[in-house]
Formats: structure tokens, sequence, C-alpha cells
């Protein structure tokens, strides 16, 4: 094992330079890896974020991902670019040997998805999907009193995923909502966090039923280049895509499930909630209170309540980053564990992260709620 890591950042917009900020920490919270990470060089077509990529501490600045995927001092690449790029950039990083780190949704549907994981597994590389929120060491413990049979037979399970940053009806067209450049709407931007979230709580998923909403209708185009945050100033276009998706789920193991999630979700911001319930217990995590999971545990079928746990070091990644409990983490923290278990994959030490086969089940689990959409009926996955 070498011990430096060359990465190149493809797309230096907000999610770039998370990206960018967990690679430099790696070697900051988990000494012991041996493998520090050298920022080699950072893409973008936006040549004004020149200067910010030279602040992050990357060695060179590219227009384009083509001139940096193939160099013999790149170990690894991030991907977090708009999704029209992921299929192409994924597919090449892996042709080329090189580990990958893809956002979600890997591509803008389930064949591109399935085309980076064949390549990926064709080249015999490492991968990570951005499937962040499972990192969260509270999410760790729930996932570990389920499996312990803590909460007794899973039942039913709740997912909320709402948001309100295209709630504003001025809110710029951006690329978000055209389909040839997202490949949909709020399907691949949260439901696949959703989905991933329940499967990693309480298992796989085996039937679902969905339904969509589209509120608002056309939006202005954007006065210049920016995020989907962004009011816009031009004239109208059309959203071609989904705001709202409500799904019922049927878990492998026979419990129930309701997923919700929504881009136009005022009051929100960031809902981010899973709900289990057994038959002899319960559990929920909310990400706007990351540190907290709230149990109902060892106590009678009827009149029992939950409590609220702050969880500690023991719990999860949370001593790499907080001395005791109910000292915040924050979601920079989650990339830089999910950048860890990639390091650890590529380094041959554990192999326990989200990878690209994950993405290509969420992709999988997305298009069957879009088939249930069009043709009206339950799908199985």
């Amino acid at each position: 094992m070498t011990d430096s890591l060359g990465v190149a950042v493809v797309g230096l917009g907000w999610m770039g330079q998370v990206h960018a900020r967990a690679w430099a920490r790696l070697a900051q919270h988990y000494p012991e890896l041996g493998l520090r990470a050298r920022l080699v060089a950072a893409v973008d077509p936006v040549s004004a974020l020149g200067p910010l990529a030279d602040a992050y501490g990357f060695a060179t600045f590219a227009g384009d991902w083509r001139d940096v995927v193939a160099r013999d001092d790149v170990d690894v690449v991030s991907v977090t670019g708009p999704n029209h790029v992921h299929r192409d950039v994924g597919v090449a990083v892996a042709r080329a040997g090189k580990h990958l780190w893809i956002e979600k949704p890997a591509g803008r549907n389930a064949a591109e998805t399935a085309q980076i994981a064949a390549a990926v597994r064709a080249a015999g590389v490492r991968s990570a999907a951005g499937f962040n929120y499972r990192n969260a060491p509270a999410v760790s413990l729930a996932r570990e009193l389920v499996a312990a049979g803590r909460l007794g037979r899973v039942e039913h399970v709740e997912v909320r995923f709402l948001a309100d940053y295209a709630a504003h009806p001025e809110g710029a067209l951006s690329w978000r909502f055209e389909n040839a450049l997202a490949g949909s709407g709020v399907l691949g931007d949260l439901v696949c966090h959703a989905t991933d979230l329940a499967r990693y709580v309480a298992g796989e998923i085996a039937e679902l039923v969905c339904d969509e909403g589209r509120f608002i209708a056309s939006r202005p185009a954007p006065a210049a280049a920016g995020s989907h945050f962004a009011r816009g100033a031009g004239p109208q276009g059309p959203v071609e895509n989904e705001d709202y998706v409500g799904a019922l789920l049927r878990f492998a193991s026979g419990a129930r499930g309701t997923l919700t999630a929504s881009r136009v979700a005022v009051g929100e911001q960031c809902a981010y909630e899973i709900v289990v319930h057994g038959d002899r217990g319960a559990l929920a995590w909310d990400f706007r209170r990351m540190g907290e999971l709230r149990t109902c545990l060892d106590q009678d079928y009827q009149d029992a309540s939950f409590t609220t746990r702050y969880v500690g070091r023991d719990a999860g990644e949370l001593a790499r980053f907080q001395p005791a409990p109910a000292i915040a983490m924050g979601y920079d923290d989650l990339k830089v564990i999910e950048a860890h278990r990639l390091a650890s994959a590529i380094a041959g030490i554990s192999d326990d992260g989200a990878t690209i086969e994950d993405a290509l089940v969420a992709a999988r689990t997305v298009e069957a709620m879009s088939t249930s959409i069009a043709e009206r009926r339950w799908v199985a996955l």
C-alpha cells in the first residue's frame, strides 16, 4: 500500500467541494489507515472555478474530464457533476483502472447505472456510491438494533424525504428539471436515498406501487449559471419531471412500508426520516437531529413510549469526530466516512461501504416506481 492516493474531482459545485473536503480530512480522522489523499486535479467546465480549485489545494484545474481520468498520478476519481455526465465519466474512470466514487443517482436511469457497474466489475476496481445518510452513527445503531431482533419482527417502515429547494415558483429552471439532463425529478434526487436507507435499516424491498405529483408546471430560465437553489429571471420553460412521489412498499421479510418524497415541501427544508415498528419495539431517526435516535424498547405491548438517546462513541463512527454524546456531527462528516470506507476497500482492509452495486439496486427500484406510475399497478423487484 502506498502512503498517498491521487484524487481527481469531476464537478466542483457544492458536492464536488464536499468531496474535496472529505478527501482532505481522511488522514485527520483515520490516521491509522496510513493513506493520505493528494488532490491532483479538479475538473469543471466553468472556468471561473479555477481559483476555488486552487483554494482547495488541487494541483491542477481542467475544463474537460477526459484530460484527467487517465493520468498516471490519479488513483481515484470523484464524480460529482450533473447526472447526465455520470455514465460517461464513470465508465471511463473504471476502464482507465481508477477507483470510483460516484454521486447518486449514478446514472440517469437503471440502464446507465448498469453500464457503470459492469465497467467497475470488469476492471476490478473499487467503488463508492453517495448514500451518505447510512453513515450516520444513529443509523448504524438503528440497523444493529433491527438486525439483533430488539424490535422483534419488523411490521412496518415509514420513510420521508422532504425538501423545499424547489418550492418557490420562481426557482430557476436548472438541469434538475429537464429529463435529458437529470433523468428524473425527485425520484433520482431524493427517492434513491430513501430506498437505500429503507433497505439498509430494514431489509430488501420486494414489491411496490407508486404515484407521483407535478405541482409547478413551468419555471423561469436562470439568469446565469447557478444551482437549483437560485431564482430564475428568464422566460418560462416546462418542468419535465415529478415534484412528489408516494409509494407503498412490501419488504422481502413481509414487512410493509410507506415512502414519501417531495422537493416542494414548504416548511420542511431537509426532513429525512425513517421510522421502524416491530412487534416488540420501535425506533425513529431524523437527519435534522442526526445525533439522536428515538427508541421504544424492552417495554410492554401497550402504553409503551419513546425515549431519546444521544448516540455515543460506541455508535458507528462517532468517536472519529466527537469525544462524547450530544456533540453534533455534520453532513460533511458523513462524507469523510464515505471516503474512508472507499479508501479502506482500496487498501484491502475492509469493504463495508455503499458501492455501485447499491446504486444499481436503487436505480432499479426507482425504475420499478416509474413503471408503477405509468402502468398504475404493483411492480415486483
